[in-house]
C-alpha cells in the first residue's frame, strides 16, 4: 500500500452502486412504506480543503494520508455494520477519544517486565486516539497517531464495548474501508438479488482458484479463494478449508454443510467425526455434535454408525474406483508397519483420484482412516494438494523422503512420543505372518486388536492388581505388532519393566514357527549403582535357544555359541558410553540378523496390539519380591 495512489471516487462509487439494504433492513424500510432500495446515500459531498486544513489546525495534528483523502472525497460514510460501528462522522465531527473510560490503566496494568511493542502502543492509543464514528453500537473507532507506519499512515482500532475482547487493529484508514467493504458483501453473499460486477468477478476467482487446486497449483490458488472468503463467496469457505486441512492434517476443521451432501458424506462426515471421536468435543458432548449433524441435513444414526466406528477404529475409507484399489492396499500395508511403501502406493494412485463432485477437491475422507491417516504429515499433505489429479495436467511434485530410517539405531534418538531414555523389547520372528504372534507368545485367549496407537495401549492397559488372575510378579507386556521390510514379524514394547533376575525369555515359544530373536533394553540405573542398565539378546530355532547373553553394567551372563560380531565383549566396551554401546549392538543386529523396526508406525503410526504372557516366571522359595504400585498422572501422547 506504501506509496501507491488509491482511487477513493471509484471505490466509494462501487460501493454505493451496490449498496442493498440487509434483509432486516428491508423488513423495517417495506413497513415504512418506502420501497426504494437504493435511497440510502452513503456518503457526503467531499469537504473542501480549507475545511480539512481547519480540522486539523483544531486538532493541531495533520491527519493521515488515507483518512485525508477520504474525507476530500466523502465528508463521512454510512458503515452499517451489523453491530458495531455504523456511521463515521465528516470533519466536523470527529475529536479526541481522551479515553472516557479509564480503558489506559486497564492495559497499562498488564504490561509486564519485557512488554512487546504492540502491547505498549495499545495501552497508550486510549488517550491519544481519534474518535471517528459518531453512530454504532457502544463501539469507537480510533485512529492512533502513536501507532504509524513509514508513510505517515495512522493505525484504527476498532473497540466493541460490548464485547470484552480486544479491539480489532488496522494499519491504516484505508485498510479498514476496504474490510468493511467486504464485510458488506459478506453480509449479503446469501441472497440471490445481490449480484454486480464485484460478486461475479469473486466468483470467477473461485472457479479459477477450483481448477489450480486440481492442477496442483495450491499455493496460487489458496489467496484467490481467501479475498473471495473475505467477500463471503459461496463454496470460498469449503474449499480453503480442504486445502487449510491438507497443509496442516492433524488440527481440526468444520467443513460445514458438505457433511451432508450424499456425493460428499463417506468423505467428509467421518473427518467431522474425528474430534468427538477423540474425546475432545466439549460443547455438550456426543449428544451436541449429532445434534450439529442432524441440524446440518445428516440422518442422525448416520452419524452415529460414523462416530462408532470412527471411535472404535474400525472405520475404513473406501472410495470407488482405481483410487480405491490402492488405497485398500497401502491400508494392508501400513497395517503391518510398512508406511513408507503404503505412501508410495498413494503418491502414485493419487492422479487417478476423482472427485464427486465440484465442492471436493482432494481426498479429505483419507485422515479419517485409522491406519492411512497418521500417514498424512504435513508435507505429504502438501504432496497431495501439489499432485494433478481428477483428470487435471500439470507437473508431479518432488516426492517427500521416505520417513523410516533402516535398521534400530533410531532407537537411540529421540523420536514423536518416545524418549531416547525409554526402555523397549521386542520379539521377531523370521517369515511368518504377524497375525501368527498371539499364537506363539499371547496371553491365553489372546487377539490382535484393532489397529491403535502403540503408546496409548501400554498406558490404558490394566496393570496386573486391576486383572482378575493375574499374579502381582507377571510382567505381561502390551506389543505392537506388524512385518518389517526384511520379512521379520515383530512385537514390540516400548515401555518395558525392569529386567530382573526371574526374566523368562519368549524366544523358545516364538521359535516354533522358525528363527526367533528377542531383544531386552533396561535403562534403569541409580546413583548407588544397584540397578544398572542392562541389555539382553536371546537367538532361538525350532523350540531351542541357539545363544543368549544379558548385560548388566560391566557383568556378562553368555550361554551357547555367540557368533564373534556379536560377542558381548566387543559390543560392550566398558570404556564406552552406555549410549555408544547401545548404537554398536543395533546397527550390529541390523548387520548381521536383518533386524528393524519402523519407526513411524511405533511412535506416530497405528499397529495392531495384544497383550502377551508373562515376561518374568513365577518366584521360587526364597525369591520372594513386594510390590507396590503407584498410579502418576502422565500426558496422552
Amino acid at each position: 500500500m506504501s506509496g501507491e495512489s488509491f482511487d477513493w471516487h471509484g471505490f466509494l462509487g462501487r460501493w454505493q452502486e451496490e449498496w442493498i439494504p440487509r434483509e432486516d433492513e428491508e423488513e423495517e424500510e417495506g413497513e415504512e412504506g418506502d420501497g426504494d432500495r437504493t435511497a440510502v446515500r452513503l456518503g457526503r459531498p467531499g469537504a473542501r480543503e480549507p475545511a480539512i486544513a481547519a480540522a486539523e489546525e483544531r486538532l493541531g495534528r495533520r491527519l493521515p494520508p488515507s483518512y485525508r483523502e477520504f474525507l476530500a472525497v466523502s465528508d463521512g460514510w454510512h458503515v452499517e455494520q451489523t453491530a458495531g460501528v455504523y456511521q463515521l462522522g465528516g470533519v466536523a465531527d470527529i475529536g479526541w477519544f481522551e479515553d472516557p473510560y479509564d480503558m489506559a490503566p486497564l492495559y497499562e496494568e498488564n504490561l509486564g517486565a519485557n512488554p512487546r511493542r504492540e502491547d505498549v502502543l495499545l495501552a497508550g492509543m486510549w488517550k491519544r486516539a481519534l474518535r471517528l464514528e459518531t453512530d454504532s453500537d457502544m463501539s469507537h473507532a480510533l485512529l492512533d497517531p502513536g501507532d504509524r507506519d513509514q508513510d505517515g499512515e495512522w493505525a484504527l482500532y476498532v473497540y466493541k464495548g460490548w464485547s470484552g475482547e480486544f479491539p480489532d487493529r488496522y494499519p491504516s484508514f484505508r485498510a479498514y474501508m476496504e474490510a468493511m467493504y467486504r464485510g458488506f458483501h459478506a453480509d449479503r453473499a446469501g441472497r440471490a438479488d445481490f449480484v454486480n460486477a464485484t460478486t461475479r468477478a469473486q466468483d470467477a476467482r473461485v472457479a479459477r482458484a477450483r481448477l489450480l487446486a486440481l492442477r496442483g497449483r495450491h499455493e496460487e490458488a489458496l489467496p484467490l479463494i481467501e479475498e473471495a472468503l473475505s467477500f463471503g463467496r459461496p463454496h470460498s469457505a469449503v474449499l480453503l478449508n480442504q486445502l487449510r486441512h491438507l497443509s496442516a492434517p492433524h488440527s481440526s476443521r468444520d467443513h460445514g454443510f458438505l457433511a451432508a451432501d450424499p456425493r460428499y458424506l463417506p468423505e467428509i462426515l467421518p473427518v467431522a467425526a474425528m474430534t468427538p471421536a477423540r474425546g475432545e468435543w466439549r460443547l455438550g458432548g456426543d449428544d451436541h455434535w449429532l445434534g450439529m449433524m442432524t441440524a446440518r441435513g445428516v440422518p442422525r444414526d448416520t452419524a452415529e454408525a460414523v462416530l462408532g466406528t470412527m471411535r472404535d477404529g474400525t472405520h475404513r475409507y473406501a472410495p470407488p474406483g482405481p483410487w480405491g484399489e490402492a488405497v485398500s492396499e497401502a491400508r494392508e500395508q501400513a497395517r503391518w508397519g510398512a508406511t513408507d511403501a503404503a505412501w508410495r502406493t498413494l503418491r502414485d494412485a493419487l492422479p487417478g483420484w476423482e472427485t464427486p463432485g465440484p465442492s471436493l477437491i482432494a481426498p479429505i475422507g483419507l485422515l479419517a482412516d485409522p491406519v492411512l491417516g497418521p500417514l498424512v504429515t504435513p508435507e505429504r499433505g502438501r504432496e497431495i494438494l501439489a499432485t494433478p489429479r481428477a483428470g487435471e495436467a500439470g507437473p508431479a511434485p518432488e516426492p517427500v523422503p521416505d520417513l523410516d530410517p533402516p535398521g534400530l539405531a533410531w532407537l537411540t534418538e529421540p523420536a514423536a512420543n518416545r524418549r531416547p531414555s525409554d526402555g523397549y523389547r521386542c520379539v521377531w520372528v523370521k517369515g511368518i505372518d504377524p497375525a501368527r504372534l498371539p499364537a506363539l507368545i499371547g496371553e491365553e485367549g489372546a487377539e490382535l486388536s484393532a489397529p491403535a496407537d502403540p503408546r496409548e495401549a501400554f498406558w490404558r492397559a490394566p496393570k496386573p492388581h486391576e486383572r482378575e488372575g493375574v499374579e502381582l510378579w507377571e510382567d505381561r507386556a502390551v506389543v505392537a505388532v506388524g512385518r518389517t521390510a526384511e520379512a521379520w514379524a515383530f512385537a514390540f514394547d516400548g515401555d518395558s519393566h525392569h529386567l530382573g533376575t526371574l526374566f523368562s525369555s519368549p524366544a523358545r515359544a516364538a521359535s516354533s514357527a522358525g528363527r526367533a530373536v528377542v531383544v531386552w533394553r533396561d535403562p534403569r540405573h541409580s546413583s548407588s549403582g544397584a540397578h544398572p542398565a542392562a541389555f539382553h539378546l536371546a537367538v532361538a530355532e525350532q523350540g531351542e535357544e541357539l545363544y543368549a547373553f544379558t548385560v548388566r553394567g560391566t557383568e556378562i551372563e553368555r550361554s551357547g555359541a555367540i557368533p564373534e560380531a556379536l560377542d558381548p565383549a566387543r559390543l560392550f566396551p566398558p570404556e564406552d558410553t552406555e549410549p555408544d554401546r547401545e548404537r554398536r549392538l543395533l546397527q550390529t543386529l541390523h548387520t548381521e540378523l536383518g533386524l528393524s523396526l519402523p519407526r513411524f508406525a511405533l511412535t506416530q503410526g497405528r499397529l495392531p496390539t495384544f497383550t502377551t504372557r508373562s515376561w518374568t516366571r513365577a518366584p521360587r522359595d526364597g525369591e520372594g519380591f513386594a510390590y507396590a504400585y503407584i498410579s502418576l498422572g502422565r500426558p496422552r501422547p
